[in-house]
């Protein structure tokens, strides 16, 4: 399968903003996701939350697929959800341009990988807080972005864990000739988003910092500005 229109281009330079729409208004969601990509936004997070591989329970592929023509800019698809593999295809035929799977939520972490490249969707691998860097090693040359939890999945709004910097620059000096980007997400806020730039993250999930406020388009300015 070819890859989407929106497909994302791997590297950037660029710092990329990416509002998780699991802090926004789900009464109005096409006019949320229409306001950040107005505001700035570079990507738009989607947390997919099951209530069993975390305690809540979120969105399916049927709001990706309503969302999809209401944005332009690529669906960041985070599927924090037991067994996976199942949801691959639905996600990327809602509008998924990259797909993010949990490397504990699975066993065979490089079938699963090679799965979201097939469906025609870059393909991302996410840790939470406690798990070590070790258990994604030999998938770093096979995906587009790893992505590091610094609060345990679940919920919004939590506070950051400090323990996070350390571990994203541990994944840097790794990262070597490898193109992946490195994600974050969890309590992204302006007063700790420069020293998230400068341990290596190249993609920040922003979902209070951004949607809590009324003026979007200042909050990611404000974001920006600390980069």
């Amino acid at each position: 399968m070819a890859l989407k229109k929106n497909a994302i281009t791997i590297p950037t330079k660029r710092a990329i903003i990416a509002p998780s729409i699991l802090s926004a208004d789900f009464s109005r969601l096409a006019a949320e996701v229409a306001a950040v990509e107005k505001a700035g936004a570079d990507w738009i997070h989607v947390d997919v939350m099951d209530g069993h591989f975390v305690p809540n329970l979120t969105i399916g592929p049927m709001v990706v697929e309503a969302i999809r023509p209401h944005t332009k800019l690529p669906l960041d698809c985070h599927l924090m959800v037991s067994e996976p593999e199942k949801w691959i295809d639905a996600f990327a035929q809602a509008g998924a341009d990259l797909i993010t799977v949990h490397v504990e939520a699975t066993t065979h972490l490089h079938r699963l990988v090679g799965l979201i490249r097939e469906a025609g969707c870059k393909a991302g691998v996410s840790l939470c807080p406690s798990t070590s860097l070790t258990t994604i090693e030999e998938v770093l040359d096979d995906v587009d972005l790893v992505l590091i939890m610094s609060v345990n999945p679940g919920f919004g709004g939590q506070r950051f864990i400090e323990s996070t910097i350390s571990k994203i620059e541990r994944l840097t000096e790794g990262r070597a000739h490898r193109k992946f980007l490195i994600e974050v997400d969890g309590g992204v806020k302006a007063d700790n988003i420069g020293r998230l730039r400068r341990a290596g993250v190249d993609c920040f999930v922003a979902g209070s910092a951004i949607f809590g406020h009324s003026d979007r388009a200042r909050a990611i300015q404000d974001l920006r500005s600390k980069l």
